[in-house]
């Protein structure tokens, strides 16, 4: 009896899945399979209990910061911009 013949229709739908994402998967080119394999990486940090938390407080963090210097960045453009037309002096 073969290995397919021990399993389920149903897990050998889901068997035959897996091999026909690697098919995929050896298709792509390199750029395409980083973006997959980074896609893989993050489906299996989402499901970890310890390290999904740690994600998203980094993200919060990210995007904290990032909002932040865009504010600074508006802020000093605007800071040389009075300084260039006289309005205000250094």
């Amino acid at each position: 009896m073969s290995q397919l013949g021990s399993i389920s229709d149903h897990e050998s739908d889901k068997f035959m899945t897996v091999y026909d994402g690697i098919d995929k998967l050896r298709q792509l080119p390199e750029p395409l399979a980083e973006e997959v394999n980074d896609f893989i990486d993050f489906i299996m940090t989402r499901h970890d209990s310890i390290r999904w938390p740690l994600w998203i407080n980094f993200s919060e963090g990210i995007e904290l910061s990032e909002s932040d210097f865009g504010d600074y960045l508006f802020n000093l453009e605007d800071y040389e911009n009075r300084l260039a037309s006289g309005e205000i002096q250094w």
